[in-house]
């Protein structure tokens, strides 16, 4: 674990940065004190389940969704110039 001031991860971001890369934990403190932990960024690349979050059952989809829309209508989402 390497402690860092704030002012020493200022001047020295890329080494820090450098350190987490090769799975060094990097912690920088304010008055002696920790304050945040600089850690690897992993991206989440499993697939998402559709119809399993927070607005399940909330949404309906008309069964005309996908038909095309009457030209009256149309016109109101296109631009005027």
């Amino acid at each position: 674990m390497n402690v860092s001031t704030i002012t020493e991860a200022k001047a020295q971001l890329s080494r820090l940065i450098e350190q987490v890369i090769q799975g060094e934990e990097v912690i920088i403190g304010k008055a002696g004190k920790p304050v945040a932990k600089l850690m690897p960024y992993h991206v989440d690349e499993s697939p998402r389940e559709l119809g399993q979050g927070s607005w399940r059952g909330k949404v309906k989809i008309s069964h005309d969704f996908d038909e095309e829309l009457p030209e009256e209508i149309l016109s109101e989402f296109e631009a005027h110039l």
